[in-house]
């Protein structure tokens, strides 16, 4: 199945619901058997709304009181297949219930799964639609063996000791993906309230080259974060020689100073990575290289694993030799002890035509990438505890461009995002994410860029055609406020 556990134990449990959803004081120890409280305001977090229609549906169903619990578990969960389990194999939300058939069952195919332990120690499971319209109270339970939950990043025997780096944690910030520090370019970063230039540097560009992109970016007030793709071909001849080879190119920029580096770009997809030779335990192994080489010569560069592209492309199997799904590739990766060899998680968001508070209506269905938050957390259940940093958000529209979007692009053809709306899905999007407290960035995928077809980089860029940017204004208007 695609999903992303999040196992969490007793304290964990009520840490999050406490802190994250409740925002009050930090429970001690001691405390941790406290009722759940509700919510004193009107609840919007996705994730509590899921869970109290998860709870209120088996505390109907079974007749079981559920408001003190020892522990609860969600991820988001693909029901498209036939359960195995199910008598007459089928799928959809209602395959986890063993009396009602396949001609009986509601076409519901992604959301929420919650296994909710009672004080007497009994599992309850449910599941719940991205939409909090359906829910199934389950009497075939799921069985979670250890490989469904993330594993510890505990230190990998294979790979270097990582060294202590500074840069593990900061306060939001928002910057923009350029194609040139150009005088306009800057002067609609610094009214979007931008103090992040983010850079994609080739290895064949050469270091040189990136030391200019640092020194004038620096020179214009802003901070650099430089995303460094390397060679496939080379890297898929000779792994391990390749990685030292890469860890050269970023020591140097490290050396003279960079902000930050992405190590690498969407290494899941065989567009970036060597086919065959796709997984998150791969890319671990060049990304601990690559770190330590940077925090050995400059511990607060600000390290970020490479930003897979969020997908379900690859199926129920979750990987083939051209690819694997965003979130496999990231259990792969926390398997693989990656957690110890990056400051914050890289993620990707550019395929969104809805305002970044839903999470259903989308036109193409409920995946989970094609929402923000359940895009967010994607990578915060497979890291908790870690930042995440979006390297590229961003929000297509062809409006003012010439042409029709690109038919591979146009993901909402009865309804295509506005300029107007580009601006406030982007306002919106630095607003969710600061007030989540779990993002570190958020570079805005892009500031002005101008192609169109076939890849219309130019339809996602805030300067638009003519040189207007309504999403700067409202940017700043977000980050003056503190987001």
């Amino acid at each position: 199945m695609n999903r992303l556990n999040m196992r969490y134990g007793l304290f964990a449990a009520l840490l999050f619901m406490m802190t994250v959803i409740l925002g009050i004081s930090l429970v001690t120890p001691s405390q941790v058997y406290a009722q759940f409280e509700e919510p004193t305001a009107t609840p919007t977090d996705p994730v509590w709304l899921a869970f109290n229609a998860a709870r209120d549906a088996i505390t109907e169903s079974e007749g079981v009181n559920l408001n003190l619990v020892l522990r609860w578990d969600f991820w988001q969960d693909d029901w498209s297949l036939p359960n195995a389990a199910h008598p007459e194999k089928a799928a959809g939300i209602d395959s986890c219930v063993s009396t009602i058939g396949i001609a009986q069952g509601r076409p519901v195919y992604f959301g929420w799964t919650f296994v909710i332990r009672s004080m007497r120690a009994v599992d309850y499971e449910a599941r719940v639609s991205f939409d909090l319209k359906d829910v199934a109270v389950c009497d075939i339970m799921t069985e979670v063996s250890a490989t469904s939950a993330p594993a510890d990043t505990a230190a990998n025997p294979d790979l270097p000791a990582p060294v202590a780096g500074a840069a593990a944690n900061g306060a939001f910030e928002i910057g923009g993906h350029v194609l040139g520090l150009t005088g306009a370019a800057q002067n609609a970063m610094n009214t979007a309230g931008m103090r992040w230039v983010k850079y994609q540097l080739p290895t064949s560009a050469g270091v040189p080259k990136g030391y200019e992109l640092i020194e004038s970016t620096h020179a214009a007030g802003f901070k650099v974060l430089i995303s460094v793709v390397g060679n496939q071909e080379e890297l898929a001849a000779d792994p391990a020689t390749y990685a030292q080879n890469y860890a050269t190119f970023v020591r140097a920029l490290a050396e003279a100073n960079a902000d930050a580096i992405e190590i690498w770009n969407e290494p899941n997809i065989d567009r970036e990575w060597p086919s065959g030779q796709i997984s998150g335990a791969n890319y671990t192994a060049l990304l601990a290289v690559a770190y330590n080489a940077i925090k050995g010569v400059n511990p607060s560069t600000l390290v970020i694993s490479g930003a897979p592209t969020p997908t379900g492309f690859f199926g129920a199997a979750g990987c083939t030799a051209a690819g694997c799904n965003d979130d496999v590739f990231l259990r792969q990766m926390v398997a693989a002890g990656a957690g110890n060899y990056a400051d914050c998680i890289g993620m990707h968001y550019n395929e969104g035509v809805l305002p970044p508070t839903a999470f259903s209506g989308d036109p193409r269905g409920e995946f989970p990438t094609y929402y923000l938050d359940a895009n967010t957390n994607r990578a915060t259940a497979a890291f908790p505890g870690k930042q995440v940093c979006y390297t590229e958000l961003g929000y297509l529209s062809g409006e003012g461009m010439g042409s029709a979007i690109p038919a591979a692009y146009n993901w909402s053809p009865n309804d295509p995002v506005t300029v107007a709306e580009q601006a406030s899905y982007l306002a919106g999007a630095a607003s969710r994410l600061a007030q989540r407290g779990d993002i570190r960035l958020m570079i805005v995928w892009n500031v002005n860029f101008e192609s169109w077809d076939p890849d219309p980089m130019g339809g996602y860029a805030i300067i638009r055609p003519g040189g207007s940017c309504p999403a700067c204004s409202a940017l700043g208007t977000v980050m003056s406020s503190g987001g």
